[in-house]
């Protein structure tokens, strides 16, 4: 049996593109994180990568003190998968869930070219992608000041799963240290305004070389930055976002409408 550990753990993951991901943080530091791409198997991987994670950082469920998960904008499907098990090892477990943007995730492991703004794209299928804009500079993954972890536990009392207050459009939520210039959006790769000109991450740039500059890595989230990423946005006080996907269109599957009429009425 695991020896409980005794501060901050975090477990983060995402779902939001044909890739999983998931780490266990202490908020310092990635302890343990696995990754595997296949995009129609989410729900079958999750939950033995999130065992695999804890077990190789020597932890279990009960030594976690939050959840961070990336909240899209991604497929239907595979996006659930994560939000659902975040809501649930929430509510579970009684520790707070914080969500993230998945394109801020990717921007924030960007080595921006010789300091050039810079776009994150992935793949929003009808051949369309995901995307948004970034500005060159800074550094979202700066280390909590002192004074505390910013992912210490919400004192008792308090509502575990209740996220920061926000304001705005939830669609278009708090940027990568400041530095989002445009974005999230949806729509053709070849209808960005300025995009051949913007090197390009996400698997998105990889789908459609032609429509953008230089195509940079990374190609999907990484868990072990989500956490990081959370981490410097609570240390600089800036809102996380809830649970909630950011969808940006409706899903692929519909509910099927009446059935029409085949005899004359």
């Amino acid at each position: 049996m695991a020896a409980r550990l005794v501060g901050v753990l975090v477990v983060g993951f995402d779902t939001a593109t044909p890739a999983v991901s998931v780490a266990v943080h202490d908020g310092d530091r990635v302890l343990a994180e696995a990754s595997a791409a296949d995009g129609r198997r989410h729900g079958e991987l999750l939950a033995p990568m999130i065992a695999k994670v804890l077990a190789d950082a020597g932890a279990s469920r009960t030594d976690l003190t939050a959840v961070a998960v990336g909240v899209g904008p991604g497929p239907y499907t595979g996006l659930r998968v994560g939000l659902v098990t975040a809501r649930v090892l929430g509510a579970v477990l009684g520790i707070p869930v914080h969500g993230v943007c998945s394109l801020d995730v990717i921007a924030a492991a960007v080595t921006s070219p010789a300091g050039r703004e810079f776009a994150v794209a992935t793949d929003a299928r009808r051949k369309e992608v995901y995307w948004a804009r970034y500005a060159a500079g800074g550094n979202p993954l700066q280390p909590p000041a002192a004074g505390g972890n910013p992912l210490q536990p919400p004192a008792a009392g308090g509502n575990p799963l209740q996220p920061p207050a926000a304001s705005g459009n939830p669609l278009r939520p708090p940027a990568v240290g400041g530095h989002r210039l445009e974005g999230p959006l949806v729509g053709p790769a070849a209808a960005i305004p300025g995009a051949a000109d913007l090197p390009v991450a996400g698997a998105g740039g990889q789908l459609y070389p032609e429509a953008f500059g230089e195509v940079i890595e990374p190609a999907y989230p990484d868990a072990g930055t989500l956490c990081g990423l959370v981490a410097a946005r609570i240390a600089a006080g800036e809102p996380v976002l809830p649970a909630e996907p950011l969808y940006l269109r409706r899903p692929d599957a519909r509910e099927p409408g009446p059935p029409k009429r085949v005899t004359p009425s």
